[in-house]
């Protein structure tokens, strides 16, 4: 699960910092019957502001008035789940960096004993983690073990574990 907003990777004009964090505010422009809504995010070495654009020459009539409110309040759920939408990435071409920005909470289970256990991991948020990481900090392992456990066939999943992903998956941990 999230516990921050992660970093925005885009190259700052200014500094050549290629690393920007969401200031929390959006800005909302009118042009006639026309809407434009942008994200700002800071350069977190000059403090250059940049636009990360939300919607673009919307019509008044079409835009959704929850939606406005959001924007006009600077709602934070809505900053996340902005950062989560690939349209809204790919649109600004821009990538996000989830490096300390989440935590595992494995609901304080014990680990596992000597027979076979069936996990299931839950995403909180569109986080791209590497699953051997996951199984290898919940179940308190070096991720080469969690590897080995995976070459010997004791560890199992219907999903690729090599790779990143985030989805959710299953696995199941034969001892």
């Amino acid at each position: 699960m999230p516990i921050c907003l992660p970093i925005i990777i885009r190259r700052c004009h200014a500094c050549a910092s290629g690393r920007f964090r969401a200031s929390g505010k959006f800005r909302v422009n009118a042009n006639h019957k026309l809407l434009d809504a942008w994200l700002l995010a800071l350069c977190t070495v000059c403090e250059e502001t940049i636009k990360i654009t939300v919607v673009e020459r919307m019509s008044v009539r079409s835009f959704r008035p929850e939606l406005l409110d959001r924007l006009h309040h600077n709602d934070r759920d809505l900053i996340a789940e902005l950062l989560e939408d690939p349209v809204v990435l790919r649109r600004n071409r821009i990538a996000l960096d989830w490096h300390s920005a989440w935590h595992l909470d494995t609901g304080g289970s014990e680990a596992p004993g000597d027979e076979a256990v069936d996990v299931s991991v839950r995403f909180a948020a569109r986080i791209p983690v590497r699953p051997v990481r996951l199984v290898a900090e919940g179940l308190g392992l070096s991720r080469a073990e969690v590897e080995r456990l995976v070459a010997e066939g004791n560890l199992v999943s219907a999903v690729r574990l090599s790779g990143k992903r985030s989805g959710d998956f299953t696995f199941t941990l034969k001892r």
